[in-house]
C-alpha cells in the first residue's frame, strides 16, 4: 500500500465520524457559506506571475517542515507579497493541518483560498465552502471519472473554482471535463517521490487551452518557471520553499521581485 492509499483510507473513517458530529445543515447554515467567492483561475489568468503560495506545517515525503509559524501571519505575508492565492492544506494526520487553519486564513485575507485536501466525500465540499474556501482541489489519482464529475459540479454549484490534479497521461484523459477550471500537474511521482519537470512539459501538450494550467512541485527556482511559461503554464504551486523559512512572506516577495 503506497502513501497515497494509507490516506485515503484513513480520510473514508475521518470523514464518517466528522458527518456524524456537524450535519450538513449545520454547515449549510455557516455565516461563511453564503459569502460570495473569489476565482483563482481568473486571478492566474490576469497574473504576470501566477505564484500558489501554500501553507504547510509537514509533508509525509519531508515530515516537519514548519510548526512556529502562525497561520494568520503567513496568510497577511503571502497576501502583501502579491501572491494570486493560497493553498492551505486541511488533512491533520500526514501534513498537521486543520479546518480551523483555513478558517485563520480567511479572517485574515481577501485573496482566493485553496482547500488543499484529499476529497473522497461530497460532503469536504461543503466543508470547504463552510469554511470559507474559495477552491476545491481535486485529486484524480484516488477518483473515478464519475466521482470527478459529481464532486466539481458539486463545487461548480456553490460557485467554488475546481483545481485538478494530475500525474500522467491516464489520469488526464480520464478527467478532461467542462466543471472543471483548472488543470494542475503535480511533478511528483506519488509512488517514488522523485520530482521532475519533464511531467509538466509532456503532459502540457495534451491539456485543452480552456483549462488554466498549473504546474505543482518541485518549483524552487525562477528557473523552474520561466522553464514551464513557455508550454502554456500559468499557475505555479509553491509550498516548501516558502514554508521552509522563518518569514514566508518575506521569501514570497523576494520569489516574486525577482520573477518580475
Amino acid at each position: 500500500m503506497n502513501i497515497l492509499d494509507k490516506i485515503v483510507r484513513d480520510k473514508r473513517v475521518e470523514v464518517e465520524l466528522r458527518k456524524g458530529l456537524i450535519p450538513t445543515s449545520q454547515l449549510e447554515a455557516s455565516v461563511l457559506f453564503g459569502r460570495e467567492s473569489n476565482s483563482l483561475a481568473q486571478a492566474l489568468r490576469n497574473s504576470p506571475t501566477g505564484i500558489i503560495a501554500e501553507h504547510k506545517r509537514r509533508s509525509p515525503s519531508k515530515s516537519v517542515i514548519n510548526h512556529t509559524l502562525n497561520v494568520q501571519d503567513v496568510a497577511k505575508g503571502y497576501e502583501h507579497a502579491g501572491v494570486c492565492g493560497m493553498s492551505v492544506l486541511t488533512d491533520g494526520k500526514y501534513f498537521g493541518g486543520s479546518l480551523d487553519d483555513l478558517l485563520a486564513a480567511r479572517a485574515s485575507v481577501k485573496m482566493p483560498l485553496l482547500r488543499k485536501e484529499f476529497i473522497i466525500d461530497e460532503y469536504q465540499i461543503i466543508e470547504a465552502k463552510a469554511y470559507g474556501a474559495d477552491v476545491i482541489l481535486l485529486i484524480a489519482a484516488i477518483l473515478s471519472p464519475s466521482e470527478i464529475k459529481l464532486f466539481s459540479e458539486l463545487a461548480k454549484s456553490l460557485h467554488l473554482d475546481v483545481l485538478l490534479e494530475v500525474h500522467n497521461e491516464e489520469e488526464l484523459h480520464k478527467s478532461i471535463m467542462p466543471s472543471l477550471d483548472m488543470l494542475g500537474v503535480n511533478n511528483r511521482n506519488l509512488k517514488t517521490f522523485e520530482v521532475s519537470l519533464e511531467t509538466s512539459k509532456n503532459l502540457s501538450k495534451i491539456i485543452p487551452d480552456d483549462f488554466v494550467k498549473v504546474s505543482e512541485s518541485g518549483i524552487s527556482s525562477i528557473e523552474a518557471i520561466k522553464e514551464l511559461r513557455p508550454f502554456g503554464y500559468q499557475g505555479f504551486l509553491i509550498g516548501e520553499n516558502f514554508m521552509k523559512t522563518e518569514d514566508p512572506g518575506v521569501s514570497a516577495t523576494a520569489f516574486i521581485n525577482a520573477l518580475n
